[in-house]
């Protein structure tokens, strides 16, 4: 059947006010974007601080119900990706939450389980340890990092940090200390824990953890700035260089060294990733808005104890499974941290989820100012509390 013409498409009034609408709805847009790409001056002045206290720059993006801000200070390039550190911890611990929603893994099951006559040696014993314990730091099993010479020496860095090591090598230097407390009695963080996560997921699985975090979370999420590098000593560019500062005698630093080459290999499944500040919002506003986690595995990641030993760098800290909890001036918020040779991570997002933020700084010897929190506390006070 021909159609008329008035069928053939919208009339041409009809046209002339929608490409109004288009034109002021554009306009708007814009507008909303010019002012969240301008933070509130607060944030510029804390981390300004930040590079007064020590810190060779500084970049932080705050996202909020309005949009997102970036802002920098130092030297430091726009996009710039870093490494985690230890927010590396909480993909883990996504992971083996989402095979336990699978069926594929209990919390409760032992190490022993799925590593048999992995951990013992020094009353390390993995058939008294269930993978909860190791998500939640409360094993008991000792910091391998504790036994990592080269972080307090610059020629043992040059040494060693270079070179490829094994998670079995990690657990080793674990496991040649004695537990620091029976299973499941106290509180107290380890990065052993997560590189037998690691292990347990590749057990699990039949793949690697990294195989898994990039399967499960990065490409669909599309994290594309966020990486498991595995052997690779660089980071990609663009990015800052990152610096360590080595002691130097009565618990003095020396001078800051380039430390941004590093096998990611000795952090492993507790702290190898990289990223940048946009892509871990993504990513901690994904898991705590359900779009990782079913809600029963959400809730047990956020089902928390007290981290007493966090204490001196967070207000009422508390952990749950890869998920750290501490309060903040107008409210609680959920994060986790990363220090790693050459960069410093500190995130943190909302208890109801409509404000985060991600720093960055490239120094992980930055220091507190005496009777201080962390360095970083009133950057992210002010940018979730919107002050």
């Amino acid at each position: 059947m021909a159609l008329k013409r008035e069928d053939a498409g919208p009339s041409r009034p009809y046209r002339a006010v929608m490409k109004r609408i288009l034109i002021i709805s554009t306009a708007l847009a814009t507008l909303a974007s010019v002012a969240a790409a301008h933070p509130p001056p607060l944030l510029h002045q804390d981390a300004n601080a930040l590079i007064r206290q020590g810190a060779p720059s500084v970049i932080a993006e705050v996202v909020t119900p309005d949009g997102s801000a970036t802002v920098r200070a130092g030297a430091v390039p726009k996009h710039a990706k870093f490494r985690i550190g230890s927010a590396t911890k909480t993909f883990t611990a996504a992971v083996a939450l989402q095979l336990v929603g699978e069926g594929r893994l209990g919390l409760e099951d032992p190490v022993e389980r799925w590593l048999p006559g992995v951990v013992r040696g020094h009353g390390n014993d993995g058939r008294r340890i269930t993978v909860r314990q190791l998500l939640q730091q409360t094993s008991g099993l000792p910091n391998y990092a504790a036994r990592i010479t080269f972080l307090g020496s610059k020629k043992d860095y040059d040494a060693e940090a270079l070179t490829a090591t094994t998670p079995a090598h990690l657990l080793a230097l674990a496991l040649s200390q004695p537990p620091a407390f029976a299973p499941g009695t106290r509180w107290d963080y380890s990065n052993t824990n997560y590189v037998l996560a690691g292990m347990v997921i590749e057990r699990v699985t039949g793949h690697g953890w990294e195989s898994e975090v990039e399967r499960r979370i990065l490409r669909p999420l599309r994290l594309r700035d966020t990486s498991v590098p595995r052997t690779e000593l660089d980071v990609p560019a663009p990015h800052a260089v990152g610096y360590h500062r080595f002691p130097a005698g009565q618990e003095q630093f020396g001078p800051r060294v380039d430390t941004t080459r590093f096998s990611p290999t000795w952090a492993d499944a507790a702290g190898s990733m990289i990223s940048t500040t946009s892509d871990l919002n993504r990513f901690f506003r994904a898991l705590l808005g359900g779009r990782v986690l079913a809600p029963a595995q959400l809730a047990e990641m956020t089902t928390t104890v007290p981290a007493p030993p966090f204490a001196d760098a967070w207000k009422n800290p508390r952990y749950g499974l890869g998920l750290q909890w501490s309060e903040t001036p107008c409210g609680g918020m959920w994060s986790h941290s990363g220090d790693i040779p050459g960069y410093s991570t500190r995130d943190g997002i909302s208890e109801d989820g409509t404000r985060s933020v991600v720093v960055s700084i490239n120094d992980d010897t930055l220091r507190p100012e005496p009777g201080e929190l962390d360095p970083t506390t009133d950057l992210v006070n002010h940018a979730l509390c919107g002050s």
